[in-house]
């Protein structure tokens, strides 16, 4: 049995995010497909004394209404250098931020890519070391895809072995199991509710945020908090 996900680069991801990556053999960032603005692709949110905030990687969008996310370059340069100035304000009293301070300080600051693509992949990179998780990850360019949201998904999962595809609740608006199961594929669905809540700063508690923030909240334990490493189902 093999178990894939296929889904798009998202910047410093929620904790689903590295659930489902922890839950497959092997993870596909779908990229070569229609960047969507103002989504989770170049953005993500944080907790602030004053609320939620938006980290997002000003791109370049300017007439290039088709462009597909891995064709997708930065605009500013120094974004990099901002957002890591505003981790620092909003989580210097976080438990464990010192202990992952010089970590994440060489990864914001030392970061030279120009496409979005790859600079969400080193971040998930570095996130899956910070958590342990060793799960393959491939870009969708390595494989020969179909027209059509389904054929794709399914022509990735047949050129990767794949007998189970794990997916996001939100694909239940298009994905037609009928056509997978045809050609031998289980879908499963992940499941998103129930998460425990941990020591988060600046009440009220909210699960919908980066990764970076259960990781300074928790540090070692933030694993504790998730749902693939609880139920052991990779």
């Amino acid at each position: 049995m093999k178990k894939i996900a296929i889904i798009q680069p998202n910047y410093i991801p929620w904790k689903g995010y590295f659930d489902i990556i922890n839950m497959v053999d092997e993870f596909i960032l779908l990229d070569d497909v229609q960047y969507t603005k103002r989504d989770w692709r170049n953005r993500n949110k944080i907790k602030t004394p004053k609320g939620l905030m938006w980290l997002t990687i000003p791109v370049e969008v300017k007439g290039k209404y088709h462009q597909k996310i891995k064709d997708v370059k930065v605009s500013d340069k120094n974004w990099n250098k901002k957002h890591w100035l505003s981790i620092v304000h909003n989580y210097s009293r976080a438990k464990y931020f010192k202990k992952y301070r010089e970590y994440f300080q060489e990864l914001y600051l030392n970061c030279k890519e120009e496409y979005l693509s790859q600079i969400n992949f080193n971040f998930i990179k570095a996130i899956n070391e910070i958590l342990n998780i060793k799960t393959i990850i491939r870009f969708s360019g390595e494989f020969r895809l179909l027209e059509g949201k389904n054929e794709r998904l399914i022509e990735i999962c047949k050129q990767c072995g794949a007998n189970i595809y794990l997916s996001g609740p939100s694909a239940k608006n298009y994905l037609d199991e009928e056509l997978f199961k045809k050609e031998g594929i289980t879908v499963e669905w992940m499941d998103y509710s129930g998460y425990p809540e941990y020591n988060q700063l600046y009440p009220p508690f909210e699960h919908f945020v980066s990764i970076i923030d259960l990781i300074f909240n928790e540090g070692p334990n933030s694993t504790n908090f998730m749902k693939s490493f609880k139920k052991n189902n990779k």
